[in-house]
């Protein structure tokens, strides 16, 4: 394995964070770490074109996995988990690909596999990676199951093309397994919530939150970013919105708060983004003007979000907020508005 040295950061000592964007006039919600970016192609054991939309998870042992995308040198993705006792530095790389593209068996993945969001489920003991396959039809849905991120358990496709941006929630809904995407369609791109007896066979589909039209900042696409974060409120989502300009995409974040026993009941969508693209390496990079989280860790606060996020497809970057503090921003900035 690599081991990616920098400044150590003493064990419950909070690294320095510096300001970040928002959608108001209120102080942030989320501060980007002064290190930024934590993690590069430059960082890599083997030759790499870029490192970012990294799924991200607490261990057993207390240590913050992250399993980034890699894109190499052909154009083709893979994940690679890289592991941190505190989740800033200190990075260690596994020396190889941790999970491949295997088109043979998978026909599905013959483009590479993309974008993992993991869900750590208690009651199979079991991390949940929901990652995008890229197929000759589009990209789709496809579920993993591990215990130690040096074996898996696939499940294949589980929505078919088009759809990405894909979690599981945690614990079941009723009798239900419950799978959060966003297909495509000729009517938009919204996110959906889609419930399994068995993680296999899904159905019951329902829209649980549309892009808006027009001039907002989330119009016309929208999508899941890191898994739902389970409040004694509902679910508190970070999702984001893609802002179409005459100079090309946007790619901005947002918050909603969903029911926890009828999680396709939006309960509060706030207006305004809350996080964007603003430092050097979010602006400029393979697609320039993204910030893109697939993962977060809490804090052993229960309230402290350390939120990874891939800027610019080109790098891993960090920033932290606060449940409590994004639960009151809703409160605030989320009034009723057209579309």
């Amino acid at each position: 394995m690599t081991t990616v040295l920098s400044t150590p950061i003493a064990s419950g000592h909070t690294p320095p964070f510096s300001s970040g964007s928002h959608g108001s006039s209120v102080r942030p919600l989320f501060t980007r770490y002064s290190g930024n970016p934590i993690l590069t192609r430059k960082d890599w054991p083997y030759p790499v074109n870029s490192v970012f939309n990294a799924g991200a998870t607490l261990l057993k042992n207390g240590d913050t996995l992250l399993l980034c995308r890699v894109e190499d040198c052909t154009g083709i993705s893979h994940l690679c988990a890289a592991r941190s006792m505190n989740g800033v530095d200190g990075w260690v790389i596994d020396p190889r690909p941790t999970l491949v593209a295997n088109p043979r068996e998978y026909p599905e993945e013959i483009w590479g596999i993309e974008d993992p969001r993991i869900t750590y489920v208690p009651e199979l003991d079991k991390y949940a990676i929901v990652y995008t396959s890229f197929s000759r039809g589009g990209p789709g849905v496809s579920l993993a199951m591990t215990t130690d991120f040096e074996s898996f358990e696939r499940f294949g496709v589980i929505m078919q093309p088009e759809d990405k941006d894909a979690a599981l929630l945690p614990r079941k809904i009723g009798n239900y397994w419950a799978l959060i995407h966003r297909p495509v369609t000729t009517l938009g791109a919204h996110m959906w919530i889609s419930y399994s007896p068995d993680l296999h066979h899904w159905g019951s589909h329902k829209m649980m939150l549309e892009a808006r039209r027009g001039g907002w900042w989330d119009a016309n696409k929208i999508g899941l970013c890191s898994p739902p974060i389970e409040t004694a409120k509902g679910w508190l989502t970070i999702y984001h919105g893609v802002r179409n300009t005459a100079s090309g995409s946007i790619y901005r974040l947002g918050l909603a708060l969903f029911d926890l026993d009828q999680p396709e009941r939006c309960l509060q969508r706030g207006n305004c983004w809350m996080f964007g693209p603003e430092a050097p390496y979010e602006r400029g990079g393979d697609v320039s003007d993204v910030v893109f989280p697939c993962g977060q860790t809490i804090g052993a606060d229960g309230d402290t979000i350390h939120l990874y996020y891939g800027a610019a497809d080109s790098c891993m970057a960090l920033a932290t907020g606060s449940i409590s503090t994004c639960l009151s921003w809703l409160d605030g900035n989320s009034h009723t508005s057209p579309n």
